[in-house]
């Protein structure tokens, strides 16, 4: 660390970019579940209710649908809120304003509206909620036209992708993973701004393209360790944005190894993950040595028990073993 540098929880980030936007702008204003006095399901809003009042930090009835509805109207009236939806699980309570308002109302309008709302929620498991709080949703609100979706992995996107995100004047939602909260990275102080239209490679390489979002980045960073051992170069893609999808990226890095493997905690039917080893079908098919592979969940809703749980989940080993497999079928029985 040096001074340009601090060290901090993905959790503070979060911190950080609401109370710096709740500073920069008095349009702007959280609502959720416990958000106030609680500071958050996941403490990501601790002590703001007491630096901005109860008029900015909005403590709401748990009824997702109702609030997320207030946020839309807000927003339509100029206004800048941040909403938090304490899991996508509940999100589909109120999947009916995403869609049918928030996602559409431009549209409808002919431009005439815009809805500069941002949606936050956690999403994935690892931390023993059972099935009602800890499936992994964003692949499903990826499928919606008017809609932004974000998923910052690392410490420096869960602090800046929040301005970047009410700047936009369609709606923005963003997806926290939870097992991330408590992870810790230095934050460049030089740093101000991201931008929220492209993917980022995180490691280079020259075998393998591994894309991964969320935390799915950590557990592929930790494979291509592994791998790189072994003599196995993997390129590491965090694709941060889900919806638009910068295939660009994605293709470029396929181009460079010729092989892919997809880390996607959602479940494979349906999956983001089968939506870009589509369009890696109809984009680069001749520049791939071998087919796609997709690691993801067990396609069952996810237990309570521990030790269930992260055998449901996509693991370190679990990436090894698919790259290793695609490495050797790649290079064919007699090599």
């Amino acid at each position: 660390m040096n001074d340009r540098s601090v060290r901090m929880t993905y959790r503070e980030a979060c911190r950080q970019g609401i109370r710096a936007a709740l500073q920069a702008d008095p349009r702007c204003f959280v609502m959720g579940e416990d958000v106030g006095k609680y500071g958050g399901c996941y403490a990501v809003t601790k002590g703001l209710l007491e630096e901005f009042g109860s008029t900015r930090i909005l403590d709401t009835p748990l009824a997702e649908n109702g609030f997320t509805g207030a946020g839309i109207g807000a927003a339509v009236a100029g206004l800048r809120p941040i909403v938090e939806i304490m899991t996508c699980n509940f999100s589909l309570l109120a999947l009916d304003q995403i869609m049918n308002n928030a996602a559409t109302l431009s549209h409808m309008s002919g431009g005439q509206f815009s809805v500069p709302l941002v949606i936050r929620m956690a999403t994935g498991a690892g931390r023993q909620l059972a099935a009602q709080h800890s499936h992994s949703l964003e692949g499903w609100y990826a499928h919606i036209p008017g809609l932004k979706v974000l998923a910052p992995a690392t410490v420096e996107d869960a602090r800046h992708m929040l301005a970047a995100a009410l700047a936009d004047p369609n709606p923005v939602l963003i997806f926290e993973h939870i097992v991330l909260y408590n992870t810790e990275a230095e934050l460049d102080n030089t740093i101000t701004s991201v931008d929220i239209s492209q993917a980022r490679v995180q490691r280079s390489g020259t075998d393998v393209s591994l894309l991964t979002y969320g935390n799915g980045l950590p557990k592929c960073l930790a494979a291509a360790e592994i791998l790189a051992a072994a003599g196995i170069s993997c390129e590491v893609v965090d694709l941060r944005i889900l919806r638009p999808l910068d295939m660009a990226s994605i293709v470029a890095s396929v181009t460079r190894t010729h092989r892919c493997v997809i880390v996607d905690e959602g479940w494979k039917s349906g999956s983001l993950s089968a939506e870009i080893a589509a369009r890696l079908a109809e984009k680069a098919l001749y520049e791939l040595d071998a087919p796609v592979i997709r690691v993801c969940s067990r396609e069952i809703p996810v237990p309570y028990a521990a030790h269930l749980e992260q055998a449901t989940l996509p693991q370190t080993d679990d990436v090894v073993k698919a790259v290793q497999a695609l490495v050797k079928q790649a290079a064919g029985p007699d090599d």
